[in-house]
């Protein structure tokens, strides 16, 4: 039956299109050979980290879960992004992931949110640490596809909302490190708003992860 379903669905490799599986060897290798710090133009006040920059298989596989309904590709990025937090986090505290906000009409388009599945499949690989998703939008915020520095932050600027403040709060140990994760960073403006609204509520994230930089 597997054999049938590949002639008529052909699976293919989200980060080079290689044919017969989801996510290859090379691909996976290439994701985890980082960290890298990046500096955004707005500057959030925290260290920011990508697994890789935007190009290549980080880049497709990006896409295709964003616009191609790869929801397969969540668990090969979780362990990516899992691996670079293995690096970066303290090996004594709990770890407390923050997934970026995305527009409810941009989530409903994809079938949910790629941000929030590869952080929650992130969360799952590591020891103590779990996910909260704290962070929405606003309605009227626009694509930010095409706008530049300026435009991004005064898109977003009051924009960024968090749920539940007080509950959240109670999901996160006094001791955790916390980090924003986000698929792309470009400008830097989202993770600059999501720390200011999280640093509102006695949140304070101690760096910034993606999985690429523009």
């Amino acid at each position: 039956m597997k054999a049938l379903l590949d002639l008529v669905l052909p699976v293919r490799c989200g980060g080079c299109a290689r044919a017969g599986t989801p996510w290859c060897g090379a691909c996976a290798a290439e994701l985890t050979t980082g960290p890298v710090r990046v500096r955004p133009r707005t500057d959030p006040g925290v260290p920011c980290w990508a697994l890789r920059p935007y190009r290549g298989p980080a880049k497709r596989a990006v896409l295709a879960a964003k616009e191609h309904g790869r929801r397969d590709l969540a668990d090969p990025l979780g362990a990516a992004l899992a691996a670079a937090l293995v690096r970066l986090r303290s090996a004594d505290r709990p770890l407390v992931l923050i997934p970026a906000p995305t527009r409810t009409s941009a989530a409903r388009s994809r079938g949910g949110d790629p941000v929030a599945r590869s952080t929650a499949c992130a969360a799952g690989w590591l020891i103590d640490c779990r996910t909260v998703g704290l962070l929405r939008l606003r309605p009227g915020v626009r694509d930010s596809v095409g706008l530049g520095s300026r435009e991004r932050a005064h898109n977003l600027a009051h924009k960024i909302i968090a749920v539940t403040p007080a509950t959240a709060r109670g999901r996160i140990p006094a001791n955790a490190e916390v980090v924003l994760v986000d698929d792309v960073l470009t400008t830097g403006a989202t993770a600059t708003e999501s720390i200011r609204v999280l640093s509102r509520i006695g949140i304070h994230p101690c760096a910034v992860l993606v999985t690429c930089a523009a």
